[in-house]
């Protein structure tokens, strides 16, 4: 599902460099990425995703080689194939909980807002316990809801690829094996793979692979 070779990024003026001779994730795998902040994990799901190219080397996301699309090319790829669940959410705050929802519908031809999408929102929001609260703005929910609204937004496409940055990090114990179930569910349903970002160490049993990913940058320094 993904593969990388000799990639190189770097942000602008700044001393960080991440390097990555070779990964490869299979399908339908579950992978967790651990390590210290600041070491590079964020910046590694924005490059699978194409929200970040690298400035050397290769991204194959199953038969496309992401950096090699256009802006508009990467958008629309990850959009119809890629469920990011970003860290800060990235929810619009002038619309309610369904809109966020349905929101990448909106902003490509490549997916169709129909009957169906609107009927999976709703099935979605209410296994994610916001069933409820799907006419309030994103900004009077709680951090906790506006991580399982992001989460229902994300798993709407039915996307082969999930990617995660702390997907449960604002849950409380309850919620967060709730949504890392369906998470696994969506995954084993849909074929998709999994590659989430935690420091949740008490989650890393439930994965098939975990890269600590400060022996993982050594070992490329080696």
């Amino acid at each position: 599902m993904i593969h990388i070779r000799d990639l190189q990024f770097g942000y602008g003026s700044s001393n960080f460099q991440l390097t990555v001779p070779v990964l490869a994730v299979s399908s339908g795998e579950k992978l967790a990425v651990i390590g210290p902040s600041g070491s590079g994990k964020t910046t590694l799901l924005n490059l699978i995703a194409g929200i970040l190219k690298p400035q050397k080397g290769s991204v194959h996301v199953g038969e496309k080689q992401v950096d090699a699309l256009s802006d508009d090319g990467r958008r629309d790829f990850r959009i119809t194939n890629i469920g990011f669940v970003f860290q800060n959410f990235e929810l619009l705050d002038y619309l309610n909980v369904l809109d966020n929802i349905l929101h990448p519908y909106r902003i490509t031809r490549a997916l169709k807002l129909n009957a169906a999408a609107r009927t999976r929102a709703v099935d979605l929001a209410a296994q994610m316990g916001i069933g409820d609260k799907l006419k309030r703005k994103a900004d009077d929910l709680s951090q906790g809801e506006k991580q399982r609204a992001a989460i229902c937004r994300a798993l709407l496409p039915k996307p082969k690829l999930i990617l995660a940055d702390e997907a449960t990090g604002n849950l409380d114990p309850e919620n967060k094996m709730r949504i890392l179930e369906l998470l696994f569910d969506s995954v084993t349903e849909h074929g998709a793979t999994l590659v989430a970002v935690t420091h949740d160490h008490e989650l890393l049993p439930r994965f098939d692979r975990v890269i600590d990913f400060r022996d993982f940058r050594l070992s490329q320094a080696a």
